[in-house]
């Protein structure tokens, strides 16, 4: 199922020629269980840390890790300006469950309050984030990976099951 929808897309002329035209290895847009799982994994990895342009730190590991970027980018968009308040509160109350601090009271979203707090924020909020970022994108990484080998199975046993009716069949009307 899983690798149905990424194999359904062919892509057209267009993008073929951007390809050629701009040398982008074709491993960057692999659609294969490998570069597929990668890529969640490292755009969710991004998404959970708290910082400006994660889509350039996606792009600045792309020599050194090959995986599905296009994915990797969207994985990102999990941390959106709606979701990031919520994320990064949750990362905040786990690194200071994880230090064994205090939570700041009267929490206030404001830039005042932020830039007077700032030194009582980034260690807990950093602490939190590695649980997620390493803990979550490895467990989803395997699970697509699961996912993937488990669609490739039942398609081959539903591709053997209609080999052996056709050819019994076959066999019958002969």
């Amino acid at each position: 199922m899983i690798r149905k929808i990424f194999k359904k897309k062919q892509s057209n002329g267009k993008i073929k020629a951007f390809i050629s035209k701009y040398k982008i290895p074709h491993e960057y847009l692999s659609v294969n269980r490998k570069a597929i799982s990668r890529g969640v994994c490292i755009g969710l990895f991004w998404a959970f840390i708290p910082m400006p342009m994660q889509m350039l730190a996606v792009l600045a590991i792309t020599p050194f890790i090959k995986f599905n970027v296009p994915i990797a980018i969207t994985m990102v968009w999990l941390s959106n300006p709606i979701s990031m308040p919520f994320m990064y509160y949750i990362e905040y109350q786990t690194g200071n469950f994880l230090l064994g601090n205090e939570s700041l009271e009267n929490i206030e979203l404001s830039l005042n309050w932020f830039s007077n707090n700032w030194d009582k924020i980034i260690t807990p909020l950093y602490v939190g984030t590695i649980p997620y970022s390493f803990g979550l994108s490895g467990v989803v990484y395997f699970i697509i990976n699961k996912l993937w080998i488990d669609s490739v199975n039942k398609e081959k046993s539903h591709r053997k099951k209609r080999f052996l009716k056709f050819k019994k069949k076959n066999k019958s009307s002969s």
